[in-house]
């Protein structure tokens, strides 16, 4: 039997982002794959128009229909959350399922480049300190990271000590394995992912070199390939450089797509898993 992924996240109708980015991968990496969407997406916001229809009552009561039938999940991964509610409610049953053995992912999507989305507020970030404190393993990026450890962003840069020193307050606020990507280190020109392997107790940097292209979705692929790979037993470092050469080949067979905004077309190009 395969093992039980449930994928807490949000549903774009067009495009491949989020659920409709991680499910190919992880079912094409085996893994039997559940969803709980968080919002249904007219499309990838980046087309500058859409509709959201927000699911709380819907996640509500599928929550207690699955607690009924007594479903079982191997692993939980979050992502994208719309409200204070569903924070609150993803956080108690991650805490739950955690207690009976499942392994919790928790991707904080919050902001980029030293900001906070659209609608994000203080709040959510105070929420989702909660959420991370329950988490096995978290994906922020570096804008993210400086935010749930309230510290400032650095533009110009962040030296590998003050990433450590990130990783240690996430990791003080209950966190166990702590992996952020997309930091600039001082001095460098390529961009870093640091992190933080609680079972191997030792931390890990790996360089790459940005490719000049914006897809939407690729964050999600990243870290669909993590979860698969760390459940398939790899160590922290090797999960994490496997999930950056996929996107990184996906990215380059996909180059020259006309139509960024949509996405990788995944399923176009899986064998690179």
């Amino acid at each position: 039997m395969g093992k039980k992924l449930l994928l807490i996240n949000d549903l774009a109708g067009y495009g491949k982002v989020a659920l409709s980015a991680m499910i190919p991968v992880l079912s094409h990496m085996k893994y039997e794959t559940y969803n709980l969407p968080t919002a249904i997406v007219s499309n990838t916001l980046d087309y500058g128009k859409f509709d959201i229809l927000d699911t709380t009552e819907y996640m509500k009561n599928t929550l207690c229909v699955w607690e009924q039938l007594g479903f079982k999940f191997d692993a939980i991964s979050t992502g994208f959350i719309v409200s204070k509610e569903q924070t609150e409610l993803i956080t108690k049953f991650c805490r739950e399922k955690s207690g009976s053995g499942a392994v919790i992912f928790t991707d904080p999507i919050m902001g980029d480049d030293g900001k906070l989305y659209n609608g994000i507020t203080e709040d959510t970030v105070t929420l989702m300190r909660e959420l991370i404190s329950v988490a096995d393993y978290i994906i922020p990026n570096y804008t993210e990271a400086a935010y749930l450890a309230n510290v400032a962003y650095k533009e110009e840069g962040i030296s590998e000590e003050e990433l450590h020193s990130i990783i240690d307050v996430l990791r003080d606020m209950g966190a166990k394995s702590v992996v952020i990507t997309s930091a600039k280190i001082k001095g460098f020109d390529s961009k870093s992912v640091v992190g933080y392997d609680h079972k191997e107790k030792s931390f890990f940097r790996i360089d790459y070199t940005e490719i000049p292209v914006r897809f939407p979705g690729t964050g999600d692929i990243f870290s669909a390939v993590f979860i698969g790979k760390i459940m398939d037993g790899k160590n922290l470092c090797e999960a994490t450089k496997q999930a950056m050469q996929v996107v990184s080949n996906m990215i380059e067979i996909n180059y020259e797509n006309v139509d960024k905004y949509k996405g990788i077309p995944i399923e176009t190009c899986l064998e690179v898993i």
